[in-house]
């Protein structure tokens, strides 16, 4: 499975999400989304100074954005941009992805940054913000919680814990509450980022720094695998119109972390794709 370029030119590609015939990404640091078509053919969305991370789209079509700078979450719609949530007010220092269900709920992790010096990373949680833009706390105690998956039927939530190697499933209540935590695979030494579902549950995931994407199965079965030499593994995401087109967001590892990509903005991303066996499933 060789991944071929499908566009260039990014600086750090980040939840990616297909959504009425293009895929859209968040370019964190280049400060805008971008929306490219299966020929290439690409587009910028908006232009975001506050910098884009988690990005999913509502029933209605318009498009939930969360911003890094800011703490906010934000709602393109038709008419334009409109406020729409604000995270600033709860504990913790960054939200970054998000998934948003068939109700328009939105999950969106809200974590710590990374302690220094070999010290533990603080624990983090998820917060779900409803349509009337309430947030609260629904699972915490997570481990740098990332990339978020909803199964086709609604009922469960996996998210991938970059510091905690692993990818842990929820139930999700009727009133999307989250209950009855558990570890849906164990990753060894792997760092698993950004992560989407594809029909038999299999959960493809970006393995960040640990290089590759890998399909990893409920007790950690890992099927498959794509080598991304010298890049960072950052996001996957079915898509398509069979949903069969897996989309990789990956991002050059010349520079050492996320901060020196941040100051500098030299870090050069793609977006490349790879054809597989089984179609996405659920949410985003």
């Amino acid at each position: 499975m060789t991944p071929e370029v499908l566009l260039d030119g990014l600086v750090f590609p980040e939840s990616p999400r297909w959504h009425d015939g293009e895929l859209w990404v968040s370019d964190i640091f280049g400060e805008r989304i971008v929306a490219v078509t299966p020929e290439g053919r690409s587009r910028e969305v908006l232009a975001l100074h506050e910098r884009p991370t988690g990005l999913g789209f509502m029933p209605d079509g318009s498009a939930l954005i969360v911003s890094r700078r800011d703490q906010r979450i934000r709602r393109l719609a038709p008419d334009g941009l409109h406020p729409y949530a604000d995270l600033s007010g709860l504990p913790g220092e960054r939200a970054d992805d998000m998934v948003v269900d068939a109700q328009g709920r939105a999950y969106v992790n809200r974590r710590n940054v990374f302690a220094g010096g070999g010290e533990p990373t603080r624990p983090s949680y998820i917060a779900l913000v409803m349509p009337d833009g309430s947030a609260s706390i629904v699972a915490d105690g997570l481990h740098h919680p990332n990339g978020m998956v909803i199964t086709p039927d609604g009922s469960t939530l996996i998210v991938a814990e970059t510091r905690g190697n692993r990818l842990s499933a929820f139930d999700i209540s009727a009133d999307g509450s989250l209950t009855n935590g558990r570890v849906f695979a164990s990753l060894g030494e792997l760092t698993p980022d950004g992560i989407c579902l594809d029909a038999e549950m299999g959960v493809w995931v970006g393995t960040v720094w640990s290089g590759g994407f890998i399909r990893v199965v409920e007790g950690g079965e890992i099927t498959h695998h794509i080598s991304t030499p010298g890049k960072w593994a950052v996001a996957p995401i079915l898509g398509g119109v069979d949903r069969m087109t897996l989309f990789l967001g990956t991002c050059q590892t010349t520079l050492l972390d996320c901060r020196t990509i941040e100051t500098t903005g030299k870090s050069i991303g793609w977006i490349e794709t790879v054809r597989v066996d089984v179609p996405g499933a659920g949410w985003p």
